[in-house]
């Protein structure tokens, strides 16, 4: 009983250190997930819709605004930076339309995703069946279209969906492709703003700007709808809405080393053509990412060395246990040491006596570790990975402290006089 008490420092060290070292292991593995749904090499350029530009004049004793007229985000923009930024791999807009989809008398809302075909390959999208667009369906604007999964098995169960048709708003369209499943947790979605792709429905950039709308030309319609809206609440409400032809641009680097000068120049090029007008965002996932990597890394460390604490304390408890175990044995030393037993021996036994407590720790405490890991993902919803590595560094620290506190206790047992030892009472 007194080995075990002994034991239960080491128990619930190695315990603590596999849990950590699980918990920081799923962190990590969450992050890896995160940039490659948002691409290691890519960088993400986004409208700014609301933006106060321009320079103050003096217009008889009046501050009044002069503001700069932006484009905003094109595909002009687009074709610029393929055209004169070296060390890109490629190019997508991305054009989202909230609208509904119809097939078979099933009906959902849903988003319609203008791309180019380049966009499936920047995000590391596979096929399941088909495959993207043509050249000729980009170019002449074809109503064709790439399906995730979940819109697959919901409006076309049990068929084959390449060659049938799906509505979207009052288009049918083609369906040429399907994507296969990709798993996103909804931490995820919301952590980084990103959509469900299982539920999207993918067209030709082209599409739907000539067969939908093109937000980057103003129309009658438009002219008509800001008379509409022309009190402040209505110019309050629509205020947040996207004038900009682009919702987002998605440039692939061909190597991560150049993602943060390759953006640095995507920022200026793109101030100088929207003269000016800050209307847009240069994001870099992958800085975003490798920061927030660091810091669960320095969270981790922490909490790993915290829990290193109780080996320590566990070992000490050993060496206790150990120099009290040689205090009440010592005449059974002498005993030893007058029948032919050497130092070494002695020492020998001493050493594996604490180096079993330790073991016998180190087992226990693994399986309570594994648990501990499990229980922790259960309750907490938490992503815990325990490995090999964990498991053989715990258990290998486990051993050293056995080790190091049980020496001392181990030669002191062995350097006991042996004639005092046998009158020792």
């Amino acid at each position: 009983m007194r080995s075990f008490l002994t034991s239960l420092g080491i128990i619930f060290g190695v315990a603590s250190v596999i849990a950590m070292l699980a918990i920081g292991q799923g962190a990590q593995q969450e992050v890896l997930q995160q940039m490659q749904l948002l691409g290691t090499n890519n960088v993400i350029i986004e409208p700014v819709v609301q933006q106060v530009e321009g320079e103050v004049q003096q217009i008889e004793g009046i501050a009044q605004e002069e503001s700069r007229y932006s484009p905003g985000l094109t595909l002009d923009d687009m074709q610029s930076i393929v055209a004169n930024i070296a060390n890109i791999e490629s190019v997508s807009p991305e054009i989202v339309f909230d609208t509904e989809f119809i097939r078979s008398g099933r009906l959902r809302s849903g988003k319609l995703i203008g791309v180019s075909k380049e966009y499936f390959d920047i995000n590391s999208f596979s096929f399941s069946s088909g495959g993207t667009f043509s050249d000729i369906q980009v170019t002449d604007a074809e109503p064709v279209s790439i399906i995730g999964s979940d819109i697959e098995s919901r409006f076309f169960a049990g068929e084959n969906a390449l060659g049938k048709q799906i509505k979207a708003g009052n288009i049918w369209f083609t369906v040429v492709g399907v994507l296969e499943k990709r798993e996103i947790s909804t931490e995820n979605i919301e952590n980084l703003g990103i959509r469900n792709y299982n539920l999207d429905i993918y067209i030709p950039a082209t599409t739907v700007l000539l067969r939908y709308r093109n937000r980057g030309v103003l129309t009658g319609q438009d002219i008509q709808s800001a008379a509409a809206n022309d009190g402040s609440e209505s110019t309050t409400s629509t205020s947040n809405q996207n004038y900009q032809q682009l919702d987002k641009l998605i440039v692939k680097v061909s190597d991560n080393r150049f993602s943060v000068p390759i953006s640095d120049v995507i920022r200026r090029m793109l101030t100088r053509r929207h003269n000016g007008v800050i209307d847009f965002e240069v994001i870099v996932p992958e800085l975003l990412l490798q920061q927030e990597r660091r810091t669960q890394s320095i969270f981790n460390i922490v909490l790993s060395s915290i829990a290193s604490i109780s080996l320590i304390v566990g070992g000490i408890g050993i060496m206790n246990i150990m120099l009290a175990s040689v205090i009440e044995r010592i005449r059974e030393i002498g005993v030893r040491r007058a029948v032919g037993a050497l130092k070494q021996d002695i020492k020998f036994q001493f050493l594996t006596e604490a180096l079993t407590i330790s073991i016998t720790g180190g087992i226990i405490g693994i399986i309570l570790g594994i648990a501990f890991s499990y229980v922790i993902e259960i309750t907490a919803g938490i992503q815990t990975i325990v490995t090999l590595y964990s498991i053989v560094i715990s258990f290998g620290v486990a051993m050293s402290i056995g080790v190091i506190f049980g020496y001392f206790p181990a030669k002191r047992a062995a350097e006991q006089d042996p004639v005092k030892s046998l009158h020792h009472e």
